[in-house]
């Protein structure tokens, strides 16, 4: 299911690029050290959507559904 918020999970991970869970999480760690190594703090297990699209596909801005 795909919510559109700021983090991606695994699963969603997975369905966009069409690889395997474990394949995901690799992706997802390596972006994550990315992000840490620039002094951004990451959740692990789940990855920027915007930083994600921006690698991925080279996308600079990604609109985002946020509920506060």
């Amino acid at each position: 299911m795909m919510d559109n918020g700021l983090f991606m999970k695994v699963d969603e991970v997975m369905s966009e690029l069409g690889i395997s869970k474990s394949h995901a999480y690799k992706l997802i760690k390596q972006l994550n050290n990315e992000l840490s190594s620039k002094g951004f703090i990451t959740v692990s297990g789940k990855i920027s959507r915007q930083f994600f699209y921006e690698k991925v596909y080279g996308y600079k801005e990604v609109t985002v559904n946020v509920s506060v």
